[in-house]
């Protein structure tokens, strides 16, 4: 936003305020896009980046809070100034509900205005730095998230070939049982998917089922290779 002019909509069906307020704005080097009907105010927000809105309250083709509302339709994060001769407080109260930036009386003074205007660019600001801060904190916890999914698969793949390790040491430890422990995991993954087990659990017993004779490393060739 500093780079780039600041976009201001004004809505108003009184083409005096429109001059007046697009006059004071365009002092302080700020981008005005004029507009009498409501109704086009809503083409203009979808087509052009705005910033900001100023629009009046009482307006035949629509009025002040039924724009806000279809504003926020279309960009809810665009804060919207409400100019109004007379203040009312059922439509202050409706207008706050429905999410109005700020308030401006009309007629409208300078400052004030260029207040309101300033304050809204601050606002702009701020939304930006939380987008960019969740933006950056999701990016982050995404990669967290793969790096330990890494660390996790290497683990696992690490313990399996252990497992595949132990499990080739067991066989030629005894020979005439040849490739059973092996068989022994292919078996007990085959019964649990035909029992419907969870995905992870027939995993979990593949794996771990060709650890059972595992005792086999430990035992003296006396006894294990006994008649």
């Amino acid at each position: 936003m500093d780079e780039e002019k600041t976009t201001i909509l004004v809505v108003d069906d009184d083409p005096y305020i429109l001059e007046s307020v697009s006059s004071l704005l365009n002092e302080h080097d700020y981008y005005v896009i004029a507009c009498e009907n409501p109704k086009f105010a809503i083409d203009i927000l979808k087509e052009d980046n705005i910033d900001i809105v100023f629009t009046d309250i009482k307006m035949p083709e629509m009025t002040g809070i039924e724009l806000l509302d279809k504003i926020h339709n279309v960009n809810p994060k665009i804060p919207v100034v409400l100019m109004t001769a007379f203040a009312e407080v059922d439509i202050a109260v409706d207008a706050i509900k429905k999410g109005v930036f700020d308030f401006i009386t009309k007629p409208l003074k300078h400052e004030y205005l260029v207040y309101t205007v300033e304050k809204a660019i601050k606002y702009k600001r701020l939304i930006k730095i939380e987008q960019d801060y969740k933006y950056n904190l999701e990016d982050t916890v995404k990669k967290k998230t793969q790096e330990l999914y890494n660390a996790l698969m290497m683990v696992r793949n690490m313990s399996r070939e252990i497992a595949r390790r132990l499990t080739s040491v067991a066989e030629f430890r005894d020979i005439d049982t040849s490739a059973h422990i092996s068989r022994i995991g292919i078996y007990s993954g085959k019964i649990a998917e035909a029992l419907d087990m969870p995905k992870d659990f027939i995993e979990t017993i593949t794996f771990a089922s060709q650890m059972h004779d595992i005792g086999k490393v430990g035992i003296p060739d006396a006894i294990l290779l006994k008649s």
